[in-house]
C-alpha cells in the first residue's frame, strides 16, 4: 500500500460538513466535528485501513471510494482524540509515519471575476453544493494528491464568507469550486492554498 494523502481537519465548517452529507453513502457528519480523509494505492486497499480504523477508534465512516488505482476513506467523530487515534491506527495497519504521504501540488488555481451569467448556468447544472450568482467571483483549484481537496475547502470556509459548490476529494485530482465576492474568494485562496503549502510529505508523480 502507498499512503497518497493523509489531511485532518480539525473543525468541519457547515459548507464543507453539509457538501459531505450530499455525496457521502455512509454516516453523514455535522459541522463541527473533527474528520480524517486518507488516499491510498491500490483503491481496493481501502478495505483493510477501514477496518483498522474502526475497529482501533470510535470513528464512522462518511465516505469509502474504491477505484482501481486509488481509494479514498473520510472518517469523522466529535471527539478529536477518537480522530486522532483512527490515523494512528491506519498509519500502523500500513507500516509508515505521517510524513510518508505524498506532500499536496496545486496543478491549476484560476480566478475569473464578474462570471456571466450563462457560466454561472453551467456551473450551478453540475454542483453539489451552494450555487454562484452572475457577476460574482469564481475560483477553481485542482490539488494533487485529490484527497486534499478537503482540506482546502474548509480552510477556506474558515477565512473567508464563501459558496462552496463543489469538491472532488477522489480520482487522480482533487478539484474545488468556489463563488464569492472578489475580496472574499481573495481571502480563500490565501488561506486554503496557505494551508495546502504547510502539509508535509515526500514528492509525488502525477
Amino acid at each position: 500500500m502507498e499512503l497518497r494523502a493523509l489531511t485532518y481537519l480539525d473543525v468541519l465548517q457547515p459548507q464543507v460538513a453539509g457538501f459531505i452529507q450530499t455525496v457521502a453513502q455512509g454516516v453523514m457528519p455535522l459541522d463541527g466535528q473533527a474528520a480524517l480523509f486518507v488516499e491510498i494505492a491500490p483503491g481496493i486497499a481501502v478495505n483493510a485501513l477501514t477496518d483498522a480504523a474502526l475497529k482501533r477508534a470510535g470513528v464512522v465512516p462518511g465516505m469509502q471510494i474504491v477505484e482501481r488505482a486509488y481509494g479514498m476513506l473520510e472518517l469523522h467523530n466529535s471527539d478529536k482524540g477518537q480522530v486522532t487515534a483512527a490515523v494512528d491506527a491506519i498509519l500502523s495497519r500500513m507500516g509508515v509515519g505521517q510524513d510518508d504521504r505524498i506532500k499536496p501540488r496545486i496543478v491549476s488555481s484560476q480566478i475569473i471575476t464578474g462570471v456571466d451569467g450563462k457560466q454561472s448556468q453551467l456551473i450551478n447544472r453540475m454542483r453539489h453544493g451552494d450555487m454562484i450568482m452572475s457577476g460574482q467571483t469564481l475560483y477553481i483549484l485542482e490539488v494533487f494528491p485529490a484527497a486534499y481537496a478537503a482540506l482546502a475547502a474548509n480552510e477556506a470556509e474558515k477565512a473567508a464568507n464563501i459558496h462552496l459548490m463543489e469538491v472532488i476529494t477522489f480520482g487522480a485530482f482533487g478539484r474545488l469550486w468556489l463563488g464569492g465576492s472578489e475580496a472574499e474568494i481573495k481571502a480563500a485562496v490565501e488561506a486554503a492554498e496557505g494551508a495546502l503549502a504547510q502539509v508535509s510529505g515526500r514528492e509525488g508523480k502525477g
